[in-house]
């Protein structure tokens, strides 16, 4: 009986009749939304590349013209104003003041990060920390170094205090999340045990949260880096940052941009494989 009920009810889920059908809506009335506001976009960008103003510009030389750059920059790169071991202490000068700017940020976003975290101050202070570094956040890391190039002169030191700025509001805002994943239970047991505040935070809250916070120190630090190559050419901060700049609009030497485009990447491909090897190593002694 048993075999036979077995077999029916198989006979039923296989026959198309008996089966329910069911109704998939295939338009809400966010897809509605999201493909309507798509199609408006392509056809504004058609548009705007129909009546765009080219002032008799020939597209097909133009896209030729810069084909060619890039094959003249990437596959004919030289050194012809300066010599390798300049490009080498100017890059060296570039990683200094990233380095720098990251470690003065790092230092003061871990005492106001600590104040940002809900669950170690009140919320007052967090909010007003918060909304603080927010709105430094918001403003472009270039746009500081001017500010501050007003009371500094341009040069490295106001690039120096900008970039530090930006990465204190940067920084505070990864800490405290990382802080604020601590469970509510280990602080109150510490609480309950006797401890005080900067007990807790040394021996409960900076232990478990290192991982995280020299991941995000280690992101801040290639930001910076990039950063830092900008202001050399924007602020005079000196560095492989100037040199680009003085290839690009001085000397007009596209391979010679070449040259310090492969600087660059190479630098930055190795702080990344120093970076997982750090975080690889933390790991394991932790």
């Amino acid at each position: 009986m048993e075999a036979n009920e077995q077999l029916t009810s198989a006979k039923q889920l296989l026959d198309p009749q008996l089966q329910k059908k069911i109704r998939i809506k295939t338009l809400t009335k966010s897809s509605v939304v999201i493909r309507s506001t798509l199609i408006i976009l392509a056809l504004l960008s058609i548009y705007a590349f129909i009546s765009f103003d080219y002032k008799q510009l020939d597209v097909g030389e133009a896209v030729l013209s810069t084909f060619a750059n890039l094959k003249a920059m990437f596959l004919e790169p030289h050194l012809k104003h300066f010599t390798f071991t300049h490009a080498l202490y100017q890059v060296f000068v570039t990683l200094g003041l990233a380095f720098l700017t990251t470690l003065f940020g790092a230092i003061i976003a871990v005492f106001l990060g600590l104040l940002a975290a809900e669950n170690l101050t009140n919320k007052r202070v967090s909010s007003m920390i918060k909304g603080s570094v927010a709105f430094i956040r918001a403003v472009p890391t270039v746009l500081w170094v001017l500010i501050f190039a007003v009371a500094a002169g341009l040069g490295s030191v106001a690039a120096v205090i900008g970039m530090t700025f930006h990465s204190v509001s940067y920084l505070v805002k990864a800490y405290s999340e990382s802080f604020e994943e601590l469970d509510n239970g280990v602080i109150e047991a510490l609480q309950a045990s006797g401890a005080n505040w900067w007990q807790i935070i040394f021996q409960a809250v900076i232990p478990s949260s290192l991982t995280y916070m020299i991941s995000w120190t280690f992101l801040r630090f290639e930001i910076n880096f990039a950063v830092a190559i900008a202001m050399g050419a924007a602020a005079g901060a000196g560095g492989i940052g100037f040199d680009m700049f003085m290839a690009s609009n001085f000397y007009l030497d596209i391979r010679e941009i070449g040259a310090i485009t492969y600087f660059v990447l190479a630098i930055a491909i190795l702080l990344e494989m120093v970076a997982i090897r750090f975080k690889k190593k933390l790991k394991v002694n932790g």
